[in-house]
């Protein structure tokens, strides 16, 4: 186990230097200047020369990528162009907001996913699974910012709430802020748990078929023992799998969810960076998807040695 955590970590380390490298190339050769961004269109030759010596822009591209590969272990990832601050500390009082979203959204579609599926698939073509069924052709069809409208909407003109207070951007454990991000979490949480119905029912059809699961039939154990003992453990893997495909890539990627509930997330940050040209935040958060996806990947091989133990390595 620590050669394959150490072996996956090399690999994470390479990947976030191929991303990195790539994000500031493209981000460096952007067809519109920064230095315009930042200015404005009404802004001098003067002023665009000055703003270019400030952020260092001026020197060689092969520079201030050394400088920028420099400060990467020390986790310096410069600081924004807009506001001066240091992207650190933009990313981190973001995060713990989509930290809470991803989080608690993931509670609720793993945990919902999981009974629908196992429900649908052990009484195949029955009246539940024709029900789940439904669900997910339901949740499927749903994009993410209908079902918040929705929400929204029955909230407030359908029960009468009187109106939506802003989301604010306080500590995930105080209880208003954990209040209000209940509505978030389900408009986030209903297409995934739909897709993960229908891959916890296509991976617990194939188990329910194996002969081990036949066997244990046969000596008259409980069909609840069989579903949940024998085969709902071999049907979690693949169904792990994309959990951890699912958080990692969903740190980056709230933008919709929090524009419409107005959480001050990384999600919006990210919206922000991008319509104001905030090249070294836009990097950084690039950094922290691709690194939350590398760190979900080691924990869902390390989730594998321990759901199946053939798969340990020797």
């Amino acid at each position: 186990m620590p050669r394959l955590v150490v072996r996956r970590l090399l690999y994470a380390a390479v990947v976030l230097w191929l991303v990195s490298t790539l994000t500031f190339v493209i981000l460096h050769v952007s067809p519109v200047p920064v230095e315009r961004v930042i200015g404005g269109p009404r802004a001098t030759a003067e002023t665009l020369a000055q703003i270019r010596r400030n952020l260092g822009l001026d020197r060689p591209l092969l520079v201030q990528y050394w400088r920028f590969l420099a400060r990467l272990p020390r986790g310096d990832l410069g600081d924004s162009y807009v506001n001066g601050t240091p992207v650190t500390a933009l990313i981190g009082a973001r995060l713990p907001t989509t930290l809470c979203l991803v989080s608690g959204a993931a509670v609720l579609w793993f945990a919902g996913g999981l009974a629908a599926g196992v429900a649908g698939a052990a009484r195949a073509r029955g009246l539940r699974d024709r029900a789940v069924t439904v669900f997910v052709l339901a949740g499927l069809s749903t994009p993410p910012f209908v079902m918040a409208l929705a929400l929204l909407y029955l909230c407030t003109a359908g029960l009468g709430a009187g109106g939506v207070h802003v989301f604010e951007a306080g500590p995930p454990l105080q209880e208003h802020f954990l209040r209000r991000m209940v509505l978030p979490w389900f408009a986030l949480a209903f297409l995934m748990t739909a897709a993960y119905s229908r891959l916890t029912r296509a991976a617990m059809l194939d188990v329910l078929g194996e002969d081990y699961v036949r066997t244990a039939r046969a000596k008259g154990l409980p069909e609840r023992r069989v579903v949940g003992g024998h085969a709902l453990r071999a049907a979690l893997t693949p169904v792990v799998t994309q959990l951890g495909i699912d958080l990692g890539a969903l740190i980056g990627s709230t933008i919709v969810t929090e524009k419409v509930f107005g959480l001050q997330g990384v999600g919006q940050l990210v919206y922000q960076s991008i319509a104001a040209g905030d090249t070294p935040v836009i990097i950084g958060v690039t950094l922290l998807a691709t690194l939350s996806v590398t760190v979900a990947n080691l924990l869902v091989d390390i989730g594998y040695a321990i759901l199946d133990p053939r798969l340990r390595p020797a």
